[in-house]
This record gives structure tokens, C-alpha cells and sequence, in this order.
């Protein structure tokens, strides 16, 4: 098997790129000629045989190189340019709102024989002695004339562009509001991603830490040491193909499976993608859906179509406009987007469960995000067991892994974490059971089940900060029980994380409800290799 390193190798001298960003949250552009940078994007963010990949690329070299590889089981350079005259652009201050609007600086046509999958484009400059690489990705697509695959790999494009702080701001912090210091509900993708998205070198810290807190320690999150000390984004741990996607599709085509590969844009874009192939695949952190991807994929499962969902934390609804170019979400200030206020209120773009929108994600998945969020992240949940408590062993998800009720799947693995989306429920003999009042139906069969929280547990260490806080059971308490008191504040602390299966329509769901699931397949886990397995081979066929 081959080993996870891809391409070139990066050298102390690399680094030197990263001197002007260590000291802001946010990847981002130099603005200055004397400090060697290269940066760049494509207008889209997959492709098919045949398409044209036109890349637009601002350097402060004289001379760029680039090479296109895909990233799979083995790391396959597949073109390599040379040569090529640079041009530094200007970059606007609110290139994350609006797009950098770089001109073309180079194109390739995606050849005839590429197969699909992740395909890493690696952008190099050097002067005087010194180097520097990053990296953008493209997916590409089977060829049309080509017979479907079984299995439809579909990218969490809406929330890599949430957490894609390059330019300034994302939707969670930035340059954005009067003062210059807000998130923006707009986002651009005519930007490059931030460092760590596309690719990431060994041994860099997911999100949920190998081992819990110790009592009387400071907590620790080693991802945004690490992050802060390599120069790359804090935010790569939360999104992209380097995190997440990538290691679902290397396990996948290590074992056999035939996948395709799209993006949730396309979905937005083209609500019958999926429909060609017998199970569509989500995996990683999972957060960020638009109403048109989320219509076509309950569409194909009620006439047929089979959803493994191994991801979690599907919490907002988003809006695309200018043809994918423009994500907006306006989050917990969803009162201040305009659609709050038309005659399609439900198109808000705020959470799921809460008012206008009031479409819980459990009617599309079985689960939903507010009943679940923090596990083993600093101390929401953080001494918690890092699995899920089997209570359905029987069930057909289970065969042949060696568990039994009571069970813990995924400890030593750490796989429950660090969001997790869960449900209502109720217990009868030992078995859970969904409640029924949160948009699931009596159908859903919960097989698994883990603790997970909303509010942070304050330790008393001296110097500790809380990351975390209650800041989000005060959100769900307001989104689910009209005002936050101490009763609902408390009752919105609570949450859970599960695995379910659900007959729906014609189709049929199975959800493991936790980002870090991939971590499993990752780290070599049986059981859950095992169950994985067993998903993608019922899935898969017609």
C-alpha cells in the first residue's frame, strides 16, 4: 500500500511563506511583491473528461510551474508545465466576499483516460534560492459515455467554503460588519482554499485528540498548535478533501469500490446527478446544504436510491447564487437575511430545525444536528468514551463485527466527535427508540448511541479559557423553546449522537452520525472497517 505522503516534499525553507500570516486567524494573500507567494483557483470545483480547467494564479515569482496529480491509493502525477511567465495581481481587501478576479493564467484539458477522484493541482515558485508550493484541488467526474458506477462519492464542497478562511473572513470569523471584525454570511469560491484543505502532511492532529484531558491539566486542541505553528489554516481539522473525503475514497478504492465523485454544487446545480448510481456516499463534517441538494437527494432515495451517510452535523441551510459562485448563510443572525422577510421565509438561510426554515434534518437523514454537536472537544463530552454504545447488535450493519449490546465501536479509534447529530428518544427495555417530536418517524431504527453536549464544562484550572461556552445550548434554547431560561438552557445542554437505518420511500438510509468516522477507516479499525463494508456492499447493488 502506498504511503500517505504525496508530491514534493516541504522544506524548512518553505516555511518562510508562512511568516506574514502567523500572526492573523485567516490564510491569506501578502500584499507585498518582496514576499515570494503563490496562490490560485479554477472557476469550478469538478470537471469531467473532456472539460477545459482554467487556472488563474497571482505570483510574485517571475517564473510558476504546476503539476496535476490524482490523489489516490498512490499519488499519480499526471501532467507537469513548466516555465510559465508570473504576474502578481492585486488582491481586494474583501476577496472573500467577492472573489479575487484574477485574469486566466493558464488551462489544461482533462484528458480522456483520468479516472475520477481528487486530483490535486500543486502550484510552485521560486526566487533567489528559496521555494514555495501550495495546492488547490479539482474533482473529476467519470465520462459520460462511460457505464455509472455503483457509488456516488458526493463532497462536502458547502462546508469547505464555510470554513475556507483564505481572504479574510468565512462563516465563522472575518473582516466582514462595521467594525471589521464579523463573519460574513457572503462567501466567494472564485478564491483559493486556505492551507491544509487540499493536502496535509503526515501525522497532522484531527480535531478530536488521542486522549482525553487529564483531570487538573489545562485542556490542549493540538490541531490549532499545529496549525499555528506550520503556517497552515486552524479550520483545516473542520473541512476539506485533506481531512475527510480523501480517506473515505483511499480506504474505498483499496477495498474494490467503484466510485464516481461530485460535489454538493453539482447537486445544486444538477438535482438528477445521483440517479444513475445505486448509493450515494457522504462522509466527514458534513454541515453546510442548500434546499435544492438537499430536494435532490430526499428525491432519489424515495424512488430507490440507497444514502450511506457516514458524517455529521447537518445544521444549516445555505443559499447558492451567481451560478455557485456565491455562498450565503446568515446563521444565527438569520433575521438579518432578506428571505427572512419575503414570501419564501423557509429559504433562510438558518438552521434546520428552528423557525422559518422548520425542516428538521432527520426527515432527510434520520437525525438531526441541534440533538446532537460537541463530542471529546476540549471538554464538551471530552472524558467520554470517543465510541457509540451498540444496542441493536443483530442488526444486518453489525454482521461479522464481533459486537454485542453494550458494546462500545470506535473508542480506541476515536470516531464519536467531535459534531455528532442525534434525536429524541425514548428507552423501553433497554432499547432506544425515537421520540417522535423532533421530525423523526417511528421507522428510524436506532442501532447506536453516544453522549454529546452543548455546553463546555468550566474545570476551574487556572489560566483555562472556554472555547465553547454555552454560547450554542443559548442558540438551540432560542431556536427550539422560544427564549433561553435557566430550565431550557439547561435541557438544550443535552444531546446525543447515533447510528440509524431507515426504509424510506422506495430507498433506504443508513447514517452514522459523527465526522470523525473516517478516522476509523484511518486507523485501522476492524469493526468499523467491517460495518463499512457491509454498508457499501447491501448499497451498492442494483
Amino acid at each position: 500500500m502506498a504511503t500517505e505522503g504525496c508530491g514534493p516534499a516541504i522544506t524548512p525553507r518553505t516555511r518562510a511563506r508562512a511568516r506574514h500570516i502567523l500572526d492573523h486567524y485567516y490564510i491569506g494573500p501578502a500584499r507585498d511583491p518582496s514576499v515570494l507567494e503563490i496562490w490560485g483557483y479554477t472557476p469550478r470545483m469538478s470537471y469531467a473528461p473532456g472539460d477545459e480547467v482554467v487556472l488563474h494564479v497571482s505570483t510574485t515569482a517571475a517564473r510558476w510551474s504546476y503539476e496535476v496529480s490524482r490523489d489516490g491509493l498512490r499519488y499519480e502525477r499526471l501532467l507537469k508545465v513548466d516555465d510559465l511567465p508570473g504576474q502578481h495581481h492585486e488582491t481586494p481587501a474583501d476577496c472573500s466576499v467577492a472573489g479575487c478576479g484574477w485574469p486566466e493564467a493558464a488551462r489544461f484539458t482533462v484528458p480522456k483516460d483520468w479516472r475520477p477522484g481528487g486530483y490535486l493541482i500543486t502550484l510552485v515558485a521560486e526566487r533567489d534560492g528559496d521555494r514555495v508550493e501550495e495546492h488547490h484541488l479539482i474533482l473529476v467526474r467519470r465520462a459520460p459515455d462511460l457505464p455509472r458506477a455503483p457509488y456516488l462519492l458526493v463532497c462536502a464542497t458547502g462546508t469547505w467554503v464555510a470554513y475556507n478562511c483564505w481572504g479574510g473572513s468565512n462563516h465563522y470569523e472575518g473582516i466582514a460588519g462595521p467594525e471589521g471584525d464579523r463573519f460574513s454570511p457572503v462567501l466567494s469560491t472564485q478564491r483559493p482554499w486556505t492551507r491544509g484543505f487540499c493536502k496535509l502532511p503526515p501525522g497532522a492532529p484531527r480535531a478530536l485528540p488521542d486522549q482525553p484531558p487529564k483531570p487538573g491539566e489545562m485542556v490542549r486542541y493540538p490541531y490549532m498548535e499545529w496549525a499555528y505553528s506550520y503556517g497552515y489554516s486552524k479550520k483545516y481539522a473542520s473541512a476539506g478533501w485533506a481531512s475527510y473525503e480523501r480517506h473515505f475514497a483511499r480506504w474505498a478504492e483499496a477495498e474494490g469500490y467503484d466510485l464516481d465523485f461530485a460535489t454538493l454544487h453539482d447537486l445544486d446545480a444538477d438535482p438528477k446527478r445521483p440517479t444513475e448510481n445505486s448509493c450515494a456516499i457522504f462522509v466527514g463534517h458534513d454541515e453546510y446544504w442548500s434546499a435544492p441538494m438537499r430536494d435532490a437527494v430526499d428525491a432519489y432515495v424515495e424512488g430507490g436510491g440507497r444514502v450511506a451517510r457516514f458524517a455529521g452535523n447537518f445544521l444549516w441551510q445555505i443559499r447558492l447564487e451567481d451560478e455557485g459562485r456565491t455562498q450565503i448563510c446568515h446563521k444565527y443572525a438569520a433575521e438579518d437575511d432578506p428571505m427572512a422577510s419575503s414570501v419564501t421565509p423557509r429559504m433562510t438561510t438558518g438552521a434546520w430545525e428552528a423557525e422559518p426554515v422548520n425542516r428538521p434534518g432527520a426527515l432527510s437523514f434520520g437525525v438531526n444536528a441541534l440533538r446532537g454537536i460537541y463530542a471529546g472537544l476540549g471538554r464538551c463530552a471530552g472524558s467520554g468514551s470517543g465510541g457509540f454504545t451498540i444496542y441493536r447488535p443483530a442488526h444486518w450493519a453489525f454482521d461479522g463485527a464481533g459486537l454485542g449490546y453494550g458494546d462500545v465501536l470506535g473508542a480506541a479509534s476515536r470516531i464519536f466527535g467531535y459534531e455528532v447529530d442525534g434525536l429524541d428518544y425514548r428507552m423501553e427495555d433497554g432499547l432506544p427508540f425515537p421520540a417522535c417530536t423532533d421530525g423523526a418517524v417511528p421507522e428510524i431504527t436506532i442501532l447506536a448511541m453516544g453522549l454529546a453536549t452543548n455546553v463546555e464544562v468550566d474545570a476551574g484550572v487556572w489560566g483555562e479559557t472556554l472555547y465553547i461556552g454555552d454560547a450554542d445550548a443559548a442558540f438551540k434554547a432560542r431556536a427550539l423553546c422560544g427564549q433561553v431560561t435557566t430550565d431550557t438552557l439547561d435541557a438544550s445542554s443535552r444531546g446525543n449522537g447515533m447510528i440509524i437505518h431507515w426504509q424510506k420511500g422506495a430507498g433506504e438510509v443508513f447514517t452514522a452520525a459523527t465526522c470523525e468516522w473516517v478516522a476509523g477507516l484511518l486507523r485501522g479499525d476492524a469493526q468499523v472497517i467491517a460495518i463499512t463494508r457491509n454498508v457499501m456492499d447491501r448499497f451498492g447493488t442494483q
